[in-house]
């Protein structure tokens, strides 16, 4: 029987996690000819962010202008996301929307706006919705993390929606967790008080995407998500290939796949094989434990974590709970530091007025093993080594340092078995990491994170990353250290992304600390370190 069903592609919107939204021209237009070609009803292109912190595309902030500056298929219903964070900003959700939605909507190529809220921010967003609707916009909520909520929660929602102008109530599976038989349970709740669209946006952790999208059209949802190849953050989402052929048969209609499939091929398969989207064993765990996927897409775009790492965090998250630490802003370590930013512990104790050769994780630790030890035995440096870097012998080794949470989760059994004292904001991080290191000697020196600055005073420091050597090096300065040597930075081969991030470390660092006197010792491709070679002293 045919049925109205509203068919909304996201690709461009959730796959611009991979490549901070900054899509190619020839892409953006093949993708649109092909989106209209295949009979997608609604084209959700990006969001509206209302901060501009660290670069991203264009279609991170999918502005009037640049939407007018596309070739959109006539007759095309564009929409666009914001994130309900953003609505409960101090400045209001008024100023807010004056700044991103300055046009009403017959002046603005956008057709509809959905807010992605958390359930603490949905009163905010059904007021924000008022406006709008009364501009002109078509307005959507999408509660994320739906499986999280109770069942009176999710009444409560339907209620306080039945009162709005919107026109469509989403409900997003973030963990991937949700089976056929939960959406159903969830739209049952759903219409208790609301009489309008019911939307899903699945996630494809254990391949149920599609399933819960049929699922859910089956149980009375009449706007469904979807991405070209799957294309969104982690394991991705319903395939809009897969659901077109299904749609197809729902709507008794016939779509044109041929520029799809011709997109696909020029442009998604070999973006795909970049960025490796799609669900795999660790995804599917996660899915199954309730654990967000974020998780595992930071491991797996980080070659410092091996399969057995990833196991070993999964495990751990299962344990203690993954949702709590989790959050959608990627930078998951902010997360895991708690309450107030302090210390016990000042770096001056075994830093002040002494050479410091910090061990990073690089092949060139290896490769110049010989030499580098017999710099410690000339020079004596105190030698502090990233993580459970060990590349030289243990004896040369004078302690260790970790900061960033997840790595602490996959290397906490080595750590136990290592006899330096660990430097790490050990006051700050989660109960169970705490517990899990009580019979390990700990230096407490205390860590937060803003991307402006690098600070580092005598119990704790500010720093613009959560890679480890940013605090290396604010422990170090605190510490009064005289000369600060680098082995084992080598830098990634040209292209790597990861590059840049050390390179915005460096380049703070430089920029912030009085007499940086950083000195790479083996070979580096990192830009802003002076370098002297081992051989040499």
């Amino acid at each position: 029987m045919k049925q109205n069903i509203t068919f909304l592609d996201c690709t461009l919107r959730d796959g611009g996690y991979y490549n901070s939204w900054d899509f190619d021209p020839k892409l953006t237009n093949d993708y649109l000819q092909s989106m209209s070609a295949a009979n997608v009803d609604i084209v959700e292109i990006g969001f509206r962010f209302l901060k501009n912190n660290d670069f991203k595309g264009p279609f991170a902030f999918t502005t009037d202008s640049f939407l007018q500056s596309l070739n959109i298929p006539e007759g095309m219903t564009i929409g666009v996301m914001v994130n309900g964070s953003d609505l409960c900003s101090e400045a209001g959700y008024q100023k807010v929307l004056d700044e991103i939605f300055p046009l009403d909507a017959n002046k603005s190529p956008v057709d509809l706006i959905r807010f992605a809220c958390h359930f603490h921010e949905l009163k905010t967003a059904f007021d924000a919705s008022e406006i709008l609707t009364s501009k002109g916009y078509r307005v959507g909520i999408n509660l994320m993390q739906i499986a999280d909520r109770t069942d009176s929660e999710v009444i409560e929602m339907s209620k306080m929606a039945s009162s709005s102008k919107i026109e469509v109530l989403y409900f997003a599976d973030s963990m991937g967790s949700m089976n056929p038989s939960d959406v159903n349970r969830i739209i049952n709740l759903i219409r208790q008080n609301w009489t309008k669209d019911i939307g899903i946006h699945t996630h494809d952790n254990m391949g149920l995407g599609l399933s819960n999208s049929l699922s859910a059209i089956k149980a009375g949802a009449s706007w469904i998500d979807a991405t070209v190849t799957g294309m969104g953050r982690g394991p991705g989402n319903t395939r809009t290939e897969e659901f077109i052929i299904e749609l197809d048969e729902i709507r008794s209609t016939k779509s044109n796949m041929v520029p799809l499939m011709e997109l696909i091929k020029n442009h998604f398969s070999p973006m795909k094989s970049i960025h490796q989207w799609g669900t795999n064993p660790y995804y599917y765990l996660a899915g199954k434990h309730g654990i967000h996927p974020t998780y595992i897409q930071e491991m797996l775009s980080d070659s410092r974590y091996n399969e057995e790492d990833i196991f070993s965090v999964i495990e751990h998250l299962q344990t203690v709970g993954g949702k709590k630490f989790s959050s959608d802003n990627m930078e998951n370590a902010k997360n895991f530091l708690k309450g107030e930013l302090k210390g016990s512990w000042s770096p001056k104790k075994i830093f002040k007025n002494k050479d410091v050769l910090i061990l990073g994780g690089g092949d060139g630790i290896k490769k110049h093993k010989t030499a580098i030890e017999a710099f410690i035995k000339k020079e004596m440096p105190t030698v502090m080594a990233l993580n459970t870097q060990s590349g030289i012998d243990s004896q040369f080794i004078n302690y260790r340092i970790a900061s960033h949470p997840v790595r602490l989760l996959a290397d906490i059994d080595d750590h136990l078995n290592l006899k330096e004292p660990l430097i790490t904001p050990i006051s700050m991080l989660p109960a169970e990491l705490q517990e899990a290191l009580k019979n390990k000697e700990l230096l407490d020196y205390g860590l937060s994170f803003d991307h402006t600055k690098f600070v580092y005073e005598d119990k704790w420091c500010t720093v613009p990353s959560s890679l480890v050597i940013a605090y290396a090096l604010a422990a170090a300065k605190s510490g009064e250290a005289g000369n600060i040597f680098m082995a084992g930075f080598d830098g990634y081969p040209p292209g790597d992304d990861r590059n840049s991030e050390i390179q915005k470390i460096i380049n703070r660092y430089n920029d912030s600390v009085e007499n940086p006197n950083i000195t790479a010792i083996t070979p580096t491709r990192i830009k802003g370190l002076k370098s002297k070679s081992v051989y040499g002293f």
